[in-house]
């Protein structure tokens, strides 16, 4: 095919073909030259330094000698070929192109090999290795295609090493082809690349042309080229990601005419100086800038986050309360049914000196009852309205609904939560509150939610003891049970958490079913009473289940990670998670989060078994040393990267990210969105002719995002 452009399809590369292109599309989603040049190496293998011999460990990544050839030996389907530099041997061995190697490798002749070392009966030896002539002049390089002088490789100390699948390297796709491929797919389409960045910001951030960026991500001539590569192509991806988003935020900010609430009212501030408790600093901060926006005219779409316990519910209330003291209903609509329960509980507590009436609407709200809510809410009696998913239903009608409180908003469809959005009465969209108690960090917060304005309470209630995290191996069981024992004689009560990380995993229902009866077995009936609730159970028995143990009719109560959001039980003061090396960091936190809440010492004791990964044992040791969820969170995020913390999937984010980390790139995503920032401050609409760059870029499929300002 003689026409090359970036959307060709990579099967006319050469080295591709039909069968391979598949793969590439179905294993990496590479189906054209453009995408292959945008997929860059995760990491560089320097061919710039030699070792010795007998310098070469197992333990290095990969070595790279200069040596002659001492003797060879074949035998059956493998060749071993011992070589030597003065400083020691290495035997190498061959499986593959067996025949072929044997031509090529002659004794006494001097060659680079390059591989990664191991051992075998104590002794240094390398597996296959690359080979190259020793003379880096020489056309005659062995499985290398001859270097061009305009070949995008020539000259390039180090070699980039790019994702593949088990499956990739079972068709023959090698490192060694990945780089050729790549060589050949800049070759055919690098004339076709545009600059995507106006000079004007190229200039001001100190960024290198694109160009010299692709160049150097593929085939770094320098250290600092590569450097300069990587910095620029992370900002470009950092600053389109923040442009979308922030575009829609100022499209948003200056024509979505919002609910004006010009007074904080009455039954605000009866609440306020009834509260047995004064509010800490970052609530009454959080309050002031809910308060800010309520009045200025334009709909609010705030993310409010807060560690558990933190008091978000307090801000919660008065925040209705200043939706009710403006003539306006509020909504706060909770993902379960025992959250929404809880909720309402703690809402009517602070409304009485208010006289403001609150109702609660979920699932198994009773038909008579239903009726009369339905009726409060359109003739604007009930002024706050607590529920689950029962809020959106069509034939709830609002009087004049003005402010709608979301919990846990990420365990809520996109469609239902668009549905609420369009009850308002009022001829313009009820402001909006999100709330989360999964810490999430702030690079993460501002990709997820670029278009909210984001507050955080990063201060615990006075009062709130801290909770003691130990971790134990089954061998320390009896201890634990003796211990549970003790707790429950002090008038204690305990969570014991199972894993059910899928709810048609029938190994997990097993050990559930298994923990209950061993706790049942140790805390015999009636002097224990134990408690079960998992999802596979009718609701009416979960509900009498977690009602007995909210009531103190139950000491133990052995449940999945149902309970992770919403159950307050003050007198609970021991969280036994088993297989707490199944959960991730933002679980864990969760659900320690779950006691600690009342005035007695708190325990966290995290089960595991005794063989862990890595992984595990650094995520249980974060555990027992912090309680700072954000910290955590920054450190799930490292972990893990951006892909399933607090539910939203990696492709949840409004473009994805081909070098950019949000773990990483903390510091360059500020700057990347302060750039956007002033751009959009100067010309919200990227109208002018310096910006004709950025409104093309933007236009580009990639870029296009759904409105999330309308949905939360």
């Amino acid at each position: 095919m003689a026409q090359y452009g970036l959307d060709t399809e990579i099967q006319f590369l050469p080295g591709v073909g039909p069968k391979r292109a598949a793969l590439f599309s179905k294993e990496l989603g590479i189906t054209t030259v453009g995408d292959m040049i945008r997929t860059y190496p995760f990491r560089y293998i320097d061919r710039s330094t030699f070792v010795r011999i007998a310098d070469a460990r197992p333990d290095m990544a990969y070595v790279q000698v200069r040596a002659k050839v001492l003797r060879k030996e074949i035998l059956e389907k493998r060749m071993s070929v011992w070589i030597g530099d003065g400083s020691g041997e290495m035997e190498l061995v061959f499986f593959k192109g067996i025949k072929w190697l044997n031509e090529k490798l002659q004794p006494s002749q001097e060659y680079v090999f390059f591989g990664k070392p191991s051992t075998f009966n104590g002794r240094v030896n390398m597996v296959h290795p690359d080979v190259d002539p020793s003379d880096a002049a020489s056309s005659d390089k062995i499985d290398m295609a001859p270097a061009r002088k305009d070949s995008f490789s020539a000259g390039a100390a180090m070699t980039g090493v790019y994702p593949s699948t088990e499956k990739l390297k079972n068709a023959g796709i090698t490192a060694k082809l990945m780089n050729r491929i790549m060589e050949a797919a800049m070759d055919k389409g690098m004339i076709y690349i545009e600059e995507s960045l106006p000079e004007y910001i190229l200039n001001n951030m100190g960024l290198v042309p694109l160009h010299f960026a692709l160049r150097n991500i593929h085939f770094p001539q320098s250290l600092d080229a590569l450097e300069k590569a990587r910095y620029r192509l992370k900002f470009e991806e950092l600053f389109y990601l923040q442009l979308s988003l922030l575009k829609q935020k100022y499209i948003r900010s200056r024509s979505e005419v919002g609910i004006p609430m010009q007074k904080v009212g009455e039954a605000f501030n009866k609440c306020y100086e009834a509260l047995p408790f004064p509010l800490t600093g970052a609530q009454k901060r959080v309050i002031t800038e809910i308060r800010n926006d309520l009045k200025s005219g334009h709909q609010m779409n705030r993310l409010l986050q807060g560690d558990v316990g933190s008091g978000k519910t307090m801000v919660a209330v008065l925040s209705a309360l200043i939706a009710v003291g403006n003539g306006y209903q509020a909504c706060i609509m909770a993902p379960t049914e025992v959250l929404a329960q809880q909720h309402f509980k703690n809402i009517e507590k602070f409304l009485k000196p208010t006289g403001v009436q609150a109702a609660l609407l979920t699932g198994s709200t009773k038909t008579s009852l239903r009726k009369e809510i339905h009726a409060g809410l359109e003739d604007g009696t009930i002024g706050i309205i607590v529920g689950t998913h029962a809020l959106i239903e069509d034939n709830v009608m609002f009087r004049n609904l003005g402010l709608a409180i979301v919990d846990e908003q990420h365990r809520f469809g996109v469609e239902q939560r668009a549905k609420l959005w369009k009850k308002s009465c009022c001829n313009a969209p009820p402001h909006v509150l999100v709330m989360t108690a999964t810490p999430i960090p702030r690079t993460l917060a501002m990709t997820l939610y670029g278009d909210l304005d984001v507050s955080i309470i990063d201060e615990l209630p006075p009062g709130r003891k801290p909770v003691q995290t130990i971790h134990a191996t089954e061998g320390k069981r009896p201890a634990l049970y003796r211990f549970m024992k003790e707790q429950i004689a002090l008038g204690r009560q305990i969570f014991v958490v199972y894993p059910l990380i899928n709810e048609t995993e029938k190994l997990d229902y097993q050990s559930l079913e298994a923990g209950a009866d061993d706790i049942m077995n140790n805390f015999p009936f009636p002097e224990y009473k134990t408690a079960v609730v998992h999802g596979k159970q009718l609701n009416d028995v979960k509900q009498f289940n977690m009602d007995a143990f909210a009531a103190g009719r139950a000491n133990i109560l052995v449940a999945t990670s149902v309970i992770e959001v919403g159950v307050d039980v003050p007198n609970a003061s021991v969280m036994v998670i088993e297989s707490a090396e199944r959960f991730g960091l933002s679980q864990l936190h969760q659900l320690r989060g779950r006691v600690g809440r009342g005035s007695e010492k708190s325990y966290c004791v995290l089960m595991t078994g005794h063989k862990l990964s890595k992984e595990s044992k650094h995520r249980i040791e974060l555990m027992c040393a912090t309680e700072n969820g954000f910290d955590l969170a920054e450190e799930d995020l490292k972990m893990r990267g951006p892909g399933d913390l607090e539910g939203t999937q990696q492709s949840g984010l409004p473009i994805s990210l081909n070098i950019a980390s949000l773990a990483k790139d903390g510091v360059l995503m500020n700057l990347a969105r302060d750039c956007a920032d002033r751009i959009l401050k100067e010309d919200p609409e990227l109208t002018s002719d310096k910006n004709q760059l950025l409104r093309r870029e933007l236009r580009k499929d990639k870029y296009i995002i759904k409105d999330y300002s309308k949905i939360s």
